[in-house]
């Protein structure tokens, strides 16, 4: 079955080929239609083979055209159109745009001039100075382009969270219709809602192993079986690898606390169990203590006495393994959270009852980094506001970019235009129930400045200021313009304070504490971008800003409606940084915010 990831994948490829042929529009209206369809509940593929053709041409940015070649593929596996706009520009366009300062009409402007096809093409190029001959060109982007080339490489080994968490849910939701799989769950660093994924790592419980991993064989969106055997088997979905590992019901929970990790975590909670007597692997937690070995050399070998994966064996009770929440009580600890694993002290805080009570997307009352059609967004501002109701918020901002640097195509407001938008923006508040606050998105410049009049500041409700360009800043320039920023009265949230692009670019070098300390000090909050490209500022940047005091708030920077939906990666995000409820200020009820915004 083609997934929704799958699909999304060859729209967001469409936009690329066709911007990189210099085509105008069609590329935006295909990229809207690539989040759309990343973002929407249920499998697409499904709606169409029960002959709900309908449903799909419902989906929001989803004309007759593209609704067509939805359709295309999910019956031919392929699009016509698309595989000309292959045959024309035969490049590995998602290898070349990874590169920082690389986009798609860079991708096409390159391949018609030098025949520039891949990574290793770009790099000689660069190496033999033929890039800075091209139009439009120079010696400082081809040395850029080279300084990046080795990065790209690297990031192109794993997939966006945001991309592959869809398809995980699609495993599971497989994997539990299974009749003879009683318990399945996915592992791994995706598990941990890691911002990136090497692959997507799946487990199940069940006493017919053969069977489950033919079951798991025989599901139709699988592209290629990789290997399989009696329990365990890979395969690929797409462009992403899909690893299944079956155990018996018994030893389930232990597998998956061993399976999740982090590695650093297991270790650290290996070691924290040895000091208690105890020993923790994948099959269960076993009593070795000088007593348990010596009830267990009466007894003949039997399952108390198992094969160590670290070497050799080790003979004791077995005292947990069928849940994961068994593992750690059998150490005296209560259930760590997932995002928590990565050993940046959640055992002792276990150990001490002091584990957070961490936040959940049901915590979040609304939304204040959002965009609609007055700058970049997609819609108006009483269809975002319409969408942002339906999710049940008490409060919502529009806060379109202001005109400054690193505003792409030149999309930002002046002053005059924001003053304009303000009275829109007014007027739907006055017709709704839920609260809508007038924002902006400001841009931090070179020297930490925003570049707004003072009539426009006092105007609105909440100003999100954010770098957008400069990002190549040292780390000392860089620490200078955030903190003038966040000492700016004006600015209530540092908006995606690096800068990054996930396999893009690495955006600003920030220190995280430091950052922290400046933002309680200013009380001005930090954000957690959800847009899946960003997820900035990250968990263990979250986590060190909130140990010095700061506030962080959940935004989506949603252009359209379906991606309102991204602040399930937002929350996430801020759980790994270990964030509870009243560390994020849109969790707040709206008096208490307003009083932090003014």
């Amino acid at each position: 079955m083609t997934t929704n990831a799958e699909l999304a994948a060859r729209f967001e490829e469409f936009a690329d080929l066709l911007e990189a042929d210099d085509v105008e529009y069609k590329p935006r209206a295909y990229r809207r239609a690539a989040e759309n369809i990343l973002a929407h509940p249920s499998p697409i593929a499904d709606q169409l083979e029960a002959g709900n053709e309908e449903a799909v041409e419902n989906i929001d940015g989803v004309g007759d055209a593209i609704s067509s070649k939805i359709v295309e593929y999910v019956e031919s596996g392929e699009i016509e159109e698309l595989e000309e706009l292959r045959d024309e520009l035969p490049v590995d366009m998602a290898a070349l745009t990874r590169v920082e300062g690389v986009g798609p009409k860079t991708v096409g402007s390159l391949y018609r001039e030098l025949e520039i096809r891949d990574l290793d093409d770009l790099e000689a190029a660069a190496e033999a100075g033929e890039i800075q001959e091209v139009k439009g060109f120079g010696p400082k982007t081809e040395q850029n382009i080279l300084e990046n080339v080795e990065f790209a490489r690297t990031i192109g080994e794993r997939q966006l969270l945001g991309e592959a968490r869809p398809l995980a849910d699609d495993v599971l939701e497989y994997l539990e219709s299974v009749d003879v799989i009683s318990e399945v769950e996915v592992a791994g660093s995706i598990r941990r809602w890691r911002e990136t994924i090497g692959d997507v790592d799946a487990l199940a419980a069940t006493e017919s192993g053969q069977e489950a991993v033919e079951s798991f064989l025989e599901w139709d969106s699988i592209d290629d079986e990789i290997e399989s055997g009696p329990a365990k088997a890979s395969a690929r979905v797409g462009d992403v690898r899909v690893d299944l590992r079956v155990v018996v019901p018994e030893e389930f929970g232990s597998a998956l606390q061993y399976f999740t990790g982090s590695k650093d975590h297991n270790v650290r909670l290996r070691n924290y169990a040895i000091e208690r007597d105890m020993k923790l692997n994948e099959y269960g937690a076993f009593d070795v203590s000088s007593e348990a070995r010596s009830a267990s050399d009466s007894r003949t070998k039997s399952d108390d006495e198992i094969d160590d994966p670290d070497g050799g064996q080790r003979v004791g009770d077995r005292v947990a393994g069928e849940t994961e929440e068994s593992m750690y009580e059998a150490l005296g600890l209560p259930w760590i959270p997932p995002e928590l694993r990565e050993d940046r002290g959640e055992i002792d805080a276990a150990a001490a009852g002091e584990l957070p009570e961490l936040i959940t997307r049901d915590d979040i009352r609304g939304d204040l980094h959002t965009h609609t059609e007055w700058s970049d967004g997609n819609n108006t501002i009483e269809e975002m506001v319409d969408a942002a109701e339906k999710r049940g918020y008490d409060y919502y901002a529009v806060a379109d970019h202001a005109d400054g640097p690193g505003v792409v195509g030149g999309m930002g407001l002046s002053d005059t235009e924001i003053l304009e938008q303000i009275e829109a923006i007014r007027e739907v508040d006055a017709a709704v129930d839920i609260e809508v606050l007038a924002g902006i998105e400001a841009n931090i410049d070179a020297d930490g400045d925003i570049g707004l009049g003072g009539e426009v500041i006092d105007a609105l409700d909440v100003i999100v200021a954010s770098p957008h360009s400069a990002l190549d800043q040292d780390s000392e320039d860089a620490a200078e313009r955030l903190l003038r920023a966040i000492e700016n009265p004006a600015i209530d949230v540092i908006g995606h304070p690096s800068g990054r692009l996930l396999n893009q670019r690495e955006g600003l070098a920030i220190d995280a504490t430091a950052l922290g300390a400046a933002a309680a000090e200013h009380d001005t909050a930090l954000e957690v971008n959800s847009d899946l490209r960003r997820l900035d500022l990250w968990g263990s940047a979250v986590q060190a800003a909130l140990e010095e005091g700061a506030t962080i708030a959940i935004n989506t920077d949603a252009h359209q409606p379906a991606t309102l939906e991204y602040v399930r990666w937002g929350v996430h995000t801020a759980r790994r940084g270990w964030a509870e409820p009243a560390d994020v200020i849109n969790t707040w009820e709206l008096e208490e915010l307003r009083e932090f915004l003014h």
